[in-house]
């Protein structure tokens, strides 16, 4: 056997296996298989069974993705100039490829499929095979009829049936692409696919989109215009009335051998027969030659397709290459009404009368085409003109109203014409430069007078009448954005007013937000606005001056703030508030236009209290500092609600402290003991078990000194109660006592000035035998030397606040105050970097060892 024979016997054996293609999930196998079972499938996100999946899932695909389809036993893949590509074991597939068993398919980034070729377990059903003919359905530009017994069918400018009519025309014939749609079997049914012809194929006057659209019998189809228009009729293998007596065939022996006995045909419309003038022989297009050539004087009468084009044909496109079609300015083919039996216009019937009355009826061809001509011109030209003046009545009342300065007007009759065509750009254009020239005036006029309000309304106004204006939105957004600038430096006061500390930093990254992500296109549009609206150049320009003054602002004092509010809610809030005081005094000079300063500085000092209990475990002070605190400022407001989340006591425990805490405040000692020994403390529990005894001591002393008030040391005990009094939660007993104390003024000031004596002495002995340090922290007890020290620190730092309390209490100063208040603040430092230093070992050291160093460190002794 020859090799050309081998190769053709083996295409027929494949030709011959029927196989589906399986496409099996690599990713998403959520989504399930996909199984082929016809010669082509569509890939597109509209296409069944992707339309069906999430958004997400198919925006990788493009609405013309790419076909799958098989061809000579083989299958094969196309893409179709989709925007993400199809690829095959991850090469890009740019003409058709083959699939074999096992290859990977992709399509965009992220739907991976392994390819299948599995041989079918059984025949299917028989599908009978379907024949189409399309029937001209005007007959009075020469059409002929088109049967197509073999599938795929390609529509194209180059195919004969077509491109005979060239000379006569040729606009006609140029509105068919060279690819225009084909006709493909699908389960039997013919479906019509337009494959992005510059004119569309209309099926029903419906122009055919990115999906296949079945063919009906009877349904009108079109391929690019109002021309080339034709009546569907399907025929099947076993139909009565689809036998090859059916066919027409004016000369015996015209129908060529390659169309089977069972091929349908169309007969021709009455009208057609009647004018076509002598009888001639069927044109045959791919098909082999008749056996005998038809005689010399046959003309066409229909077009026989009996072998089908090749997909890969089809398919195989260079997306790159220009289009050589003529645009046609027509409009679409509308649905025929079904009409008399020869299914003529009325154009036509009525040319045929004129010929009847005018005696010409049954002359030369020549002379009846003619006439034919002459009225079916003139006929449609009137249709033409009448359908085009009272389409386009809306589009010339726009440009009406805009030419005589009816801006509102034309504004609104655009925005009504645009709801109804909303891709008309030229209305579009229109609508926006009559809606800007009408309102943008009035609005600068309020934004100049401070009318912020009366712009808003005028903002509205615009949005409501470019609801159907793609165009016209963009530009009121662009107004909108502009206005909200102009107001945010018009309420302030203008460019140089100050910065109000959490009040306009948001208002200045949203506009400034809104202006970086494209100021290129932001300037574009302002650009178009003030060529419609010549008085907008200056209040543009004046935008701009404001943006780039803002832009200023936010690099230096927006910069500024974010850093203060870091630092407050930082590390350096929460562990070393005192420097934030000499920040925000540092930001008073480095940035005048800097206000409202004065708030944080009032929640700074709030907060130091607050720190300061909180450090000190002092429950009674940071239960009266919780319940007065109110902080005015967000970083500090977040700041509290850090600490209550981690440090603070929790609600549960706080509310019927301050309860207590009213009673105690009130004298009322017996209720606020009994209510505070009824709370369960939980991190806190030892400083309230601290806090009662206290109060415990204090309500007893109280008592004791009222019974003896003669006794010889009574002005001594009474300067020691003072002293151990907290001016703020024991207010009520510091108050009672007061009298006494100020009596006794001058032991007062003496018992003070001995208590601060002790606390220096203390002091000075702890640093001359050295400062607690790491290794005596470390120790897993508690050594002599580090119960001496701590004993040391403790008593100095008690009698140091037991000594200036008093002072603080008398109103009076010590001698040395300087000296006096270094000498604290030393001794507090030191307690504060002890009990923080323990804290930090907690890990380290065992609990109760970590809690009897702490108890001798000290905190709120004597307070």
């Amino acid at each position: 056997m020859a090799a050309d024979e081998a190769l053709i016997a083996e295409m027929s054996a494949r030709a011959s296996q029927a196989f589906d293609i399986l496409l099996m999930p690599l990713s998403r196998p959520e989504l399930g298989e996909i199984r082929i079972g016809h010669d082509l499938f569509a890939i597109g996100r509209n296409e069944a069974p992707f339309s069906a999946w999430p958004a997400d899932v198919v925006s990788v695909l493009s609405r013309r993705h790419a076909r799958v389809f098989v061809e000579n036993g083989r299958a094969y893949v196309a893409d179709l100039g989709s925007k993400n590509g199809t690829t095959v074991n991850d090469k890009a597939v740019e003409q058709p490829t083959p699939l074999q068993d096992g290859d990977e398919l992709g399509f965009g980034s992220s739907l991976r499929y392994r390819v299948y070729l599995q041989p079918r377990a059984g025949e299917r059903e028989a599908v009978k095979p379907v024949a189409v003919t399309l029937e001209p359905v005007r007959d009075d530009v020469g059409l002929q009829p088109i049967v197509v017994a073999d599938f795929p069918f390609l529509i194209s400018k180059s195919d004969d049936a077509f491109a005979r009519f060239r000379d006569e025309y040729p606009h006609q014939v140029n509105y068919v692409s060279r690819r225009h749609a084909h006709l493909f079997l699908k389960g039997g049914r013919p479906y019509v696919e337009d494959l992005g012809s510059t004119n569309g194929t209309f099926v029903a006057g419906q122009r055919v989109g990115e999906q296949a659209v079945v063919l009906e019998d009877g349904a009108h189809i079109a391929f690019g215009g109002n021309h080339f228009i034709y009546r569907v009729t399907l025929h099947r293998d076993g139909d009565a009335t689809t036998t090859r007596s059916s066919i027409p065939a004016a000369i015996p022996g015209a129908i060529p051998a390659a169309i089977p006995a069972a091929l349908p045909a169309a007969t021709p419309p009455a009208s057609a027969t009647a004018s076509a003038g002598p009888a001639m022989a069927p044109t045959v297009l791919n098909v082999p030659a008749a056996p005998s050539a038809p005689p010399p004087e046959a003309s066409d009468k229909t077009t026989f397709v009996a072998a089908a084009d090749s997909f890969l044909d089809i398919f195989c496109v260079d997306y790159a290459a220009e289009q050589d079609d003529e645009v046609n300015p027509e409009a679409p083919p509308l649905p025929q009404p079904e009409g008399k039996a020869d299914d003529r216009s009325r154009a036509a019937m009525m040319v045929s009368a004129i010929t009847h009355t005018l005696g010409l009826h049954g002359q030369s061809a020549k002379v009846n085409r003619a006439l034919r001509w002459g009225g079916v011109v003139l006929a449609v030209l009137a249709v033409v003109i009448g359908a085009m003046y009272w389409r386009g009545a809306s589009e010339r009342a726009v440009q009406t109203l805009s030419a005589e300065g009816d801006y509102v007007g034309a504004a609104k009759a655009a925005d009504a014409y645009l709801a109804r065509h909303p891709d008309d750009t030229r209305i579009q254009s229109i609508g926006t430069e009559s809606l800007l020239r009408a309102f943008v005036p009035g609005w600068l006029d309020r934004l100049r007078g401070a009318d912020y309000a009366g712009a808003d309304a005028a903002l509205r106004q615009m949005k409501t009448l470019s609801e159907h204006n793609p165009d016209a939105q963009g530009l009121v957004d662009e107004l909108d954005w502009m206005g909200r600038l102009e107001r945010f430096v018009g309420m302030r006061g203008g460019l140089e007013a100050p910065i109000r500390l959490y009040t306009d930093e948001a208002p200045m990254r949203d506009i400034l937000k809104r202006w970086d992500q494209d100021s290129a296109a932001h300037q574009r549009a302002l650009d178009r606005i003030a060529g419609y609206v010549p008085q907008f150049r200056d209040p543009y320009a004046q935008a701009l001056s404001h943006v780039r003054k803002l832009q200023s602002d936010d690099a230096v004092y927006l910069a500024a703030i974010d850093r203060l509010n870091a630092a407050i809610t930082g590390d350096t809030g929460r562990e070393r508030p005192d420097e934030l005081g000499s920040m925000i005094a540092d930001y008073r000079d480095k940035y005048p236009r800097l206000s409202g300063l004065d708030r944080v500085d009032s929640d700074l000092r709030q907060y130091l209290v607050l720190a300061q209990a909180l450090r000190d475990r002092a429950l009674a002070p940071l239960m009266a500092q919780l319940a007065k605190v109110k902080f005015t400022t967000p970083p500090f407001q977040a700041l509290l609600a850090d600490l209550k989340a981690r440090s603070l006591p929790s609600p549960a425990m706080t509310g019927p402290y301050q309860q207590a805490a009213r009673a105690w405040s009130a004298g009322d000692s017996a209720t606020a003991i009994a209510a505070l020994e009824h709370l369960q403390g939980g991190a806190w529990a030892d400083e309230l078990a601290k806090d009662v005894t206290h109060k415990k001591a204090v309500a007893a002393q109280f008592a004791q000194l009222k019974q003896d008030s003669g006794a010889a040391d009574h002005a001594d005990r009474v300067l020691a109660f003072y002293a151990s009094l907290d001016p703020d939660a024991d207010a009520y007993y510091s108050k009672a006592i007061e009298p006494e104390v100020t009596a006794m003024r001058d032991n007062a000031l003496r018992r003070a000035q001995t208590l601060m004596n002790g606390a220096l002495t203390a002091w000075r002995q702890y640093r001359t035998n050295g400062a607690i340090g790491g290794e005596q922290r470390l120790e897993s007890g508690v050594s002599a030397k580090f119960r001496s020290q701590a004993g040391l620190l403790s008593s100095a730092h008690a009698q140091s606040q037991q000594g200036m309390r008093i002072y603080a209490q008398l109103k009076a100063t010590p001698s040395d105050t300087e000296q006096w208040t270094r000498v604290q603040k030393d001794i507090q430092s030191e307690v504060d970097l002890q009990r923080r230093a323990l804290q930090e070992l907690r890990i380290v050291l065992d609990a109760n060892t970590l809690k009897a160093k702490l108890a001798l460190i000290g905190d709120d002794e004597g307070k």
